[in-house]
């Protein structure tokens, strides 16, 4: 219980009915907004992957996925996916998909380790999605450019939910703000991570955090980011390591900043060495992914996910996940809930 936020007089706007129909509002809009800016296609995924190809996302590499024997395989093991950081790689390069193009996909996972609070849930729902890039595009300011796409797309969208249910008030700015997590730090160097995040998100309302995964001045990670999908160790043209981050708002339901989506461009061959030796998993080089990457037969891509629950949340101003979705809480949590008015479907 030490983790739910409590808000303040929060009282929620939508009944449950409205809340399932604005739910079906927004994810069709948004998908569509989103394929339509980044030129994507939309494909199937898995739910599950094979154990042992290094296909599923080991987020910081410390979460157990869910295993499972499949008894037509010998009981070889599969994982159900952390999310399809680099399942969605290996697509493109398998439709062939070409430079500006990419793929979109309705990711569904189950995170058992995740700590349970209004923002984490044991199920993540997300669009994933990844695009092919040239080697001219690997840079920062095209970085930019796709979040600011991103971005514009949450912000139609929210334009569409306050249209459709007028006691909704719009509240992000028309603008997203960039900071690279060594500037944030220099900023703030008596505030942890997560107060760094929301000091900035308070100040600008909308900011896209550069450079997660690599250490900073202070020799401690703004947070964790797995070695083998994301680069954050490349030095970009502003000097400062790091081609991936994240689009955190300030929320104000819950007076907190409020991450939407991790994202950045994906490693390539030199990326993927250096970064498996910083962290020490030289091992990895002899996945399937890994091998598939290192001998040249994946294309260079850019890529992240996006919550469907939690933009949901945002755009339907709620207070906790669980009103979106359906998923297993702790009793006394679900009291509380109540309680406070905020009923857990």
């Amino acid at each position: 219980m030490s983790n739910l936020i409590e808000p303040v007089g929060y009282k929620a706007l939508l009944d449950m009915r409205q809340t399932e129909q604005g739910i079906k509002l927004i994810k069709e809009f948004f998908q569509q907004n989103l394929s339509t800016e980044l030129r994507l296609r939309r494909v199937t995924a898995p739910l599950f992957v094979l154990k042992g190809l290094g296909i599923n996302d080991d987020l910081n590499g410390i979460e157990r996925p869910v295993t499972f024997p499949i008894k037509d395989l010998g009981d070889a093991q599969a994982e159900v996916v952390h999310s399809l950081a680099k399942w969605k790689r290996l697509t493109l390069a398998e439709y062939e998909i070409e430079p500006g193009y990419g793929v979109y996909t309705d990711m569904n996972a189950i995170r058992a380790d995740e700590e349970l609070d209004n923002l984490h849930s044991l199920y993540v729902d997300q669009w994933d999605w990844e695009a092919v890039i040239t080697r001219e595009q690997r840079t920062l300011a095209f970085l930019k450019d796709i979040v600011r796409r991103i971005y514009a797309a949450i912000l139609r969208t929210e334009y569409l939910a306050c249209e459709t249910y007028p006691q909704l008030r719009p509240f992000l700015p028309h603008e997203i703000h960039f900071v690279h997590s060594e500037d944030l730090l220099r900023m703030y160097p008596d505030k942890t991570p997560k107060e760094r995040e929301d000091a900035i998100c308070e100040k600008y309302g909308a900011v896209f955090l550069i450079g997660i995964g690599g250490r900073l001045s202070n020799g401690e990670k703004h947070d964790g980011r797995a070695p083998d999908y994301d680069d954050w160790s490349t030095v970009a043209e502003n000097g400062q390591a790091g081609l991936n981050g994240d689009i955190l708002i300030w929320y104000p339901v819950l007076g907190r900043s409020f991450e939407l989506s991790s994202m950045g461009i994906r490693v390539d061959r030199e990326a993927l060495l250096r970064q498996l030796k910083i962290e020490g998993m030289e091992e990895r080089e002899k996945l399937y992914f890994h091998q598939q990457l290192l001998n040249g037969r994946l294309p260079l891509s850019i890529g992240g996910g996006i919550g469907q629950s939690r933009l949901s949340m945002v755009m339907l101003h709620k207070a906790h996940i669980g009103e979106i979705q359906a998923s297993i809480w702790p009793d006394d949590m679900r009291e509380e809930c109540e309680r406070l008015g905020m009923p857990l479907i």
